[in-house]
């Protein structure tokens, strides 16, 4: 294992460290490793809180700021953060108007999430989740845990904390962020998979000519292996599956095209032009696109694809001005 790291057990500390230098808009909590804006909550506005495992780095503490998150909360690689750390995020955001946590589907994010809304429905502070379940390669929601929460997270951020930086109501923006969820969709490949400091090996085994299809982000095993072919091929049997999945809805999309971890630009450029030609065939547009590292994993070489149906009102919302360390633009 060859990373450029201190030791396994400092990676999320070392990392919440350097962020803080590097962005001086952010505020960490040396003892609840919570990530806030420096300049604190809004007297009055919704709170947005996010968090899970580190190792999906920008994701959360890269889209705290104006126009989405006010605190983020990063557990170890791979790891929920523990209810009193969520708790301690939850606080942190609150401005008197309550706080909309969202939280992907896995079982111990939910679990912990859960733990600290009931901490603070005690201490009087409203709590409302939005569970976000987007993966295609993973069960529909009411079949065991249900679909992974991947791509659609940062969706759901942005346009969840545009609207509380307009000042509607918890309730409106919990159903927004619900509605986001309900119209997204994702999938994703991998050309090599991931190694977690912890673990010191990759978390699979590829061929040189393999891929793994429908893979998580925390490098759990896809659907199943295929042959590396051209990236046209690829992506069309992705978005079949994505697209067998994605409710119906208006023909406008947002669409990201996420690298995980270590994949060059250009490959998700071509990614992304693949992605758009099948779109049109099937009657879509792309109204807004993102391409980049937002939610990786790790150094894992890889694509995943999110598509979410939006309508006048949710694009209204995109393009309202966002200020956070891996988001920006308005401002």
């Amino acid at each position: 294992m060859k990373k450029l790291i201190n030791s396994a057990e400092t990676v999320l500390s070392d990392t919440i460290t350097g962020m803080a230098i590097a962005h001086p808009g952010l505020r960490v909590d040396a003892a609840t490793r919570v990530i806030t804006r420096a300049g604190g909550p809004t007297p009055g506005k919704v709170g947005v809180v996010s968090g899970g495992g580190s190792g999906h780095e920008p994701l959360h503490g890269g889209f705290v700021g104006r126009g989405m998150l006010d605190a983020a909360v990063p557990g170890e690689v791979f790891t929920s953060p523990t209810p009193d750390r969520i708790l301690a995020a939850l606080r942190a955001a609150d401005a008197g108007a309550g706080v909309l946590q969202i939280v992907k589907n896995y079982s111990g994010d939910r679990l912990n999430f859960a733990m600290a809304a009931e901490q603070a429905d005690d201490e009087g502070l409203r709590v409302r989740t939005v569970l976000v379940d987007d993966d295609t390669a993973t069960g529909a929601t009411g079949q065991g845990p249900g679909r992974r929460g991947t791509g659609a997270t940062v969706f759901v951020e942005r346009l969840c904390g545009a609207l509380a930086e307009r000042g509607a109501d918890l309730a409106a923006v919990a159903e927004t962020g619900e509605r986001v969820n309900a119209a997204s969709r994702s999938i994703a490949l991998a050309l090599r998979p991931c190694t977690a400091p912890a673990v010191g090996r990759p978390g699979f085994e590829l061929g040189a000519d393999e891929v793994e299809f429908g893979v998580g982000i925390h490098g759990e095993p896809g659907l199943r292996r295929i042959a590396l072919r051209p990236a046209r091929d690829l992506v069309a049997e992705a978005m079949a599956v994505l697209l067998a999945q994605l409710p119906p809805g208006p023909a406008e999309t947002l669409v990201l095209v996420n690298g995980l971890g270590a994949t060059p630009l250009q490959e998700l450029y071509i990614v992304l032009g693949e992605v758009a030609a099948v779109l049109g065939k099937a009657g879509m547009t792309l109204a807004h696109t993102l391409v980049g590292n937002y939610v990786t994993a790790l150094d894992m070489a890889g694509v995943s694809i999110t598509v979410c149906r939006a309508d006048a009102r949710l694009l209204d919302l995109w393009t309202t001005p966002v200020d956070t360390p891996a988001l920006r633009w308005g401002c």
